[in-house]
């Protein structure tokens, strides 16, 4: 939508969006949770990730953040920050975000045809043969943006890949991200629901592969949250390993503070040492994950034990078994190789005037907005046509 916009900017241009499904924006609805989390304001470089990391950055700096804020006021659509830089609409309902865009389809030069879907690009001279369902189309530029792999039940597919490997480019391998680890299911199980403001340290073999900082979430089968999508992306290249949870990374002093509570509470039973510190049922889980008895009075508890317990908060470890599949993965990591594209404009190195964008590319951004970000960003540079 956001390529074929920008094309449309130079009324010179007949634009034909494609779609394959019955109605545009359908994966925008469920993103961040139906509220639609459409940017992060700081949204840069660092955030994202491929074989060339570093290939983002023109494109972010030709349609920053503030451009996207600024792009979808005009549209109408009023939004909010949020922590963390996060960007939603005001009327927290991802159908905002979708409404202002299809209505601003509406003009004279572009036609929106859904069930759509392409069934082949083929050269012709120097312009393309579409092929459809109902019919081929000419075109003199062709832009992809029919996103990757994730999501499937909201229209994630793979068709991008295939319609540009016949034109010659090659992809990375694909894996889900931002998507929920699978663990040993024994204490995320029996903390279904509870959040955390925790630190994540993804390891294997004494080496660490990934580190990440935010809310996490315990599910039935695992580790859900920011937190842990963050890592998810390496976490699907390890497949398995192990999580070390830092439950409490802003207390510096957690030993004083336990020492301070059974010298205070010296009948109070060990499973209630961490109240008011932990989430009640994470405290006693971390308790009884430290060892010690539950039922044991504070008094009797010794050094070493209230130790085991502090240590336990710092390193809450949990054996990881791989990730959920791309069916609840929310962005695909890995693409299209970026070594065929000008990272200036987002063309093709070798078929001319073929432009692809976003998660179609070997481009993946952490959680948090800056996928969308992306996505507006591509789009908009490759709607450019090569200017």
């Amino acid at each position: 939508m956001m390529a074929a916009l920008t094309a449309a900017e130079d009324k010179n241009n007949n634009v034909i969006l494609l779609e394959r499904q019955q109605r545009v924006g359908r994966k925008l609805l469920s993103t961040g949770n139906g509220r639609c989390n459409l940017s992060n304001i700081n949204a840069a470089p660092a955030n994202y990730h491929g074989e060339q990391p570093d290939f983002a950055s023109r494109v972010l700096e030709r349609f920053t953040p503030a451009d996207t804020l600024a792009f979808f006021d005009k549209l109408g659509l009023l939004t909010e920050t949020e922590y963390g830089g996060r960007v939603y609409p005001l009327s927290n309902s991802a159908n905002s975000v979708v409404d202002v865009l299809r209505y601003a389809l509406e003009r004279e030069n572009i036609s929106v045809k859904t069930s759509c879907p392409v069934r082949e690009i083929a050269r012709r001279g120097e312009g393309f043969l579409v092929k459809t369902d109902e019919g081929d189309i000419k075109a003199d530029f062709v832009i992809v943006s029919c996103g990757g792999a994730a999501g499937a039940k909201v229209g994630g597919v793979t068709d991008g890949y295939e319609l540009l490997k016949a034109l010659g480019h090659k992809r990375t391998a694909l894996r889900p991200a931002l998507v929920q680890l699978l663990t040993d299911p024994t204490y995320p199980r029996a903390l279904k629901g509870v959040r955390v403001q925790a630190k994540l340290r993804l390891e294997q073999g004494g080496v660490t592969a990934g580190e990440s900082s935010g809310e996490l979430q315990f599910t039935e089968t695992g580790l859900s949250g920011p937190a842990a999508f963050d890592i998810s992306r390496s976490a699907a290249a390890l497949g398995e390993g192990m999580v070390h949870i830092d439950l409490l990374p802003g207390v510096a002093d957690l030993d004083n503070r336990l020492c301070r509570r059974c010298e205070n509470n010296p009948d109070m039973a060990a499973e209630n040492i961490l109240t008011g510190i932990l989430h009640s049922r994470l405290g006693k889980m971390a308790v009884k994950y430290s060892g010690v008895s539950l039922g044991k009075r504070l008094c009797e508890l010794d050094n070493s034990e209230i130790t085991a317990i502090a240590r336990a908060c710092r390193d809450f470890s949990i054996e990881l078994r791989g990730v959920e599949g791309f069916d609840h993965a929310q962005v695909t990591a890995g693409g299209i190789k970026t070594t065929g594209i000008n990272p200036e404009t987002l063309e093709s190195w070798f078929v001319p005037h073929l432009f692809i964008t976003g998660e179609l590319l070997d481009v993946d951004g952490d959680c948090g907005g800056y996928n969308l970000q992306w996505a507006w960003s591509s789009g908009y540079v490759a709607g450019r046509l090569g200017k």
